[in-house]
């Protein structure tokens, strides 16, 4: 009959803690026991911010340019071939050492103009060409930004407004807590 009396005292104790705890045992904040709702969301507002905001942008246009051929290496067929018909002109003029003499003398003015003529024929050809011109650059501008949102929603009957990250949908999760007043 003792150990009937101690189950019973045992359990009618265990029953009233049992009473004391809070909904989530365990859960309790700096002034109490804490408990969580849902709350009805009665508007969302998007908080704008500007931003200023660069992105590259690529800019290309065409631009005319002059170009030069090159007309490739040098040949020293011309000079050659001036010397020997200076030369052969020159050894036509005067008698004796003067031969010899107007010989050397056409063979060296001959090579000159060849040369010269030469020269003078196989300057680069310039020609105009449009060339595609690109660069990039950093472009500057305002944008809105969502930076968050203001939601207002109600919880038995009173209206609450608070800041949150993201926008929570129809209702949100709330926190309770319970403080006792002295």
């Amino acid at each position: 009959m003792k150990t009937s009396i101690a189950i019973l005292g045992i359990s009618a104790a265990a029953l009233l803690g049992a009473q004391a705890l809070p909904a989530h045992a365990g859960d309790y904040g700096d002034n109490g026991p804490v408990r969580y709702g849902y709350a009805k969301v009665v508007r969302v507002e998007p908080l704008v911010r500007m931003m200023d905001v660069s992105y590259p942008r690529r800019e290309c246009w065409n631009e005319q340019v002059t170009r030069y051929d090159d007309p490739g290496p040098a040949s020293a067929t011309p000079t050659i071939v001036g010397g020997i018909v200076g030369g052969v002109l020159g050894h036509q003029v005067g008698k004796g050492n003067g031969r010899t003499v107007g010989a050397i003398a056409g063979t060296l003015l001959g090579a000159s103009v060849a040369r010269d003529i030469y020269r003078d024929s196989r300057r680069p050809v310039a020609y105009t060409d449009t060339v595609e011109r690109c660069r990039v650059r950093e472009v500057h501008r305002t944008e809105q930004r969502i930076d968050g949102y203001r939601v207002t929603y109600r919880y038995r009957g009173q209206t609450f407004t608070s800041r949150m990250a993201r926008d929570p949908g129809e209702r949100i999760r709330v926190q309770v807590a319970v403080t006792p007043i002295d």
